[in-house]
């Protein structure tokens, strides 16, 4: 009989007195109640593999870090512990031709390092003359920028318009560097300097900031006081290209761009409908009017076309056939009845007649047409930009002077003589910016040298090209002028201490023409000239009867009382 074998074992105590009854009490979680059991072995065999394979990774790291990459990690912990701090440069300053500071460097009154570890490295501020008209000329910069961690992408003033920018590789100067060290709370252990800042260097402007605040004033008085929307004038010397004054109104605030702590401010110039960060000497364009009668004359006397002396009778218009319609003629009107003019009246008295018959011929009298009309107005630079110079930020606008091919690209329409008549008195589409204008001028009274403005004091004379014609003929047109500020449309500017030649213009604008911008120009002393200005006001009503002129002879009376030098 085959009998099944068990193995005997010893009972333990506590089974003796283990019931099932009393299971429900015992606390289950803490494994009560139940039969231990001990751990296999292929438990602590996978247990010990898993530390195995983290102790060998470890290893493996440990050789990379240490043998095969050691000098890299060496390396950047030191880069972690040697910070890198800029050492702002000083900006250069920027005179008048006087020595008068226009732009410097305030003391440092606010931190602007990336952490405070560097509390010691301050931002010098830019600080910019109080005195009116400067703006535009001066410009504003923009401060050294750094990230979001305090960081600097930015090391360097930049100029952002105006002088500052235009000059801004010769004032800004290089930042230098510092190496910080620092421990792991970012407390400075040590600090070395590795490279010194180069500091900016100044400027001297041919500007005198007392000539120009005063030109400035007396735009904005006349503008506000009859109502023009704006002006600028320019004030240049005929014999070496300096400018003594240029300015626009109304202006923005250099501190206030420069500085951007009142936003508020910031924002409404922005905004504001008048403009003010046009530029209006340097990047307005204007239709000019009747100041650009001088070049015609110049231009007729050279083609031959007329003499001095000859007389024609202005009856107040001429009218000529209806290109569209040959039963109708067409009628263009002069400002006034003038009568009978030569040349050097006809200037003074800015008769549109004339130069209508001059420039477009009427008949018997020839005219220059309009190709010669071109050739002789880019001779004086308009229609073109400055070719040389370091001052690009004073002619960088070309302008228009309308031209058949113009008008076929603009319009796709043909060229008719009543569009040379009127580019003749500078209407139609004609523009120019103010600085061609007083280079144009100046051309005129120094005898036919093209000069490339400059506000860089004692900058060397640039002669962009010389005029090809004689004398007599620039005599005659001296004598024009001249006679406008004594019997003619300039009288406003026929004061004592000084001669002026200076011819007006009033530019009709729109198809209401119930707007216009007012013009002056010219040259002083009319004898040795000097000094040749521009004036415009923009946007005036057509019945205003005091304009440009106006501020002009202010600001010859101002300069007679304060710097009489200039008339000497």
């Amino acid at each position: 009989m085959n009998r099944r074998i068990r193995k005997s074992r010893e009972i333990d105590p506590d089974e003796i007195m283990l019931d099932s009854s009393n299971i429900p009490n015992f606390d289950t979680s803490q494994f009560e109640g139940r039969i231990e059991k001990p751990i296999s072995r292929m438990s602590l065999y996978l247990l010990g593999g898993v530390f195995a394979v983290i102790a060998v990774v470890v290893f493996i790291k440990a050789i990379d870090m240490q043998i095969i990459r050691g000098d890299e990690y060496v390396a950047r912990s030191e880069r972690n512990m040697l910070r890198p701090v800029p050492i702002f440069a000083g900006r250069g300053v920027i005179f008048d031709r006087n020595g008068v500071e226009l732009a410097w460097n305030a003391p440092a009154t606010a931190s602007v390092a990336p952490t405070s570890t560097d509390s010691s490295n301050l931002v010098s501020t830019r600080e910019y003359a109080t005195s009116t008209g400067l703006s535009h000329l001066l410009g504003y910069v923009q401060y050294p920028s750094k990230d979001s961690n305090g960081f600097y992408y930015q090391e360097d003033f930049r100029g952002v318009s105006g002088s500052e920018k235009n000059f801004d590789y010769q004032l800004k100067g290089a930042a230098g560097s510092r190496l910080v060290e620092v421990d792991a709370r970012g407390n400075t252990v040590s600090e070395n300097v590795v490279r010194p800042p180069e500091q900016g260097q100044s400027v001297n402007l041919s500007i005198d900031s007392r000539v120009q605040s005063a030109l400035y004033n007396n735009i904005r008085d006349i503008a506000e006081r009859v109502g023009f929307e704006g002006g600028a004038g320019v004030i240049m010397d005929v014999n070496s290209g300096e400018v003594l004054a240029m300015t626009s109104y109304p202006e923005y605030s250099s501190q206030m761009m420069s500085d951007k702590t009142d936003q508020r401010a910031v924002k409404a110039a922005l905004n504001d409908s008048r403009l003010p960060f046009l530029n209006r000497a340097v990047d307005g364009l204007y239709t000019p009017g009747s100041i650009v009668k001088p070049y015609m004359a110049l231009g007729a006397l050279s083609e031959g076309i007329i003499e001095p002396s000859t007389v024609i009778v202005t009856m107040g218009s001429i009218s000529i056939p209806n290109p569209y319609d040959d039963t109708k003629s067409t009628l263009f009107r002069d400002w006034k009845n003038l009568g009978a003019l030569d040349m050097r009246h006809a200037i003074a008295m800015s008769s549109d007649v004339y130069f209508y018959t001059v420039g477009g011929g009427y008949k018997d009298q020839k005219g220059m047409g309009i190709i010669n009309i071109d050739k002789y107005l880019r001779m004086f630079g308009f229609g073109t930009t400055t070719l040389d110079g370091t001052d690009s930020m004073l002619m960088n606008k070309s302008g228009t002077i309308p031209t058949p091919e113009w008008k076929k690209q603009t319009f796709d329409e043909s060229w008719y003589v009543g569009d040379t008549y009127h580019t003749a008195i500078g209407q139609y589409g004609f523009q120019v910016t103010l600085m061609q204008i007083v280079r144009g001028v100046a051309a005129v009274a120094n005898y036919g040298k093209v000069l490339t403005p400059t506000i860089v004091k004692g900058d060397a004379v640039n002669v962009e090209s010389i005029v090809p014609i004689p004398k007599k003929h620039f005599d005659v047109v001296h004598e024009g002028m001249r006679l406008s500020t004594q019997i003619g449309t300039s009288v406003a500017l026929n004061v004592p201490y000084v001669k002026i030649a200076g011819k007006s213009g009033t530019a009709e604008l729109g198809v209401s023409k119930d707007k216009v911008n007012s013009w002056i120009t010219g040259f002083w002393p009319y004898d040795k000239p000097k000094y040749a200005f521009v004036v415009t006001l923009e946007k005036g009503s057509v019945h205003n009867l005091i304009g440009a002129a106006a501020a002009m002879r202010q600001q010859l009376d101002w300069m007679e009382a304060n710097t009489p030098e200039y008339f000497k």
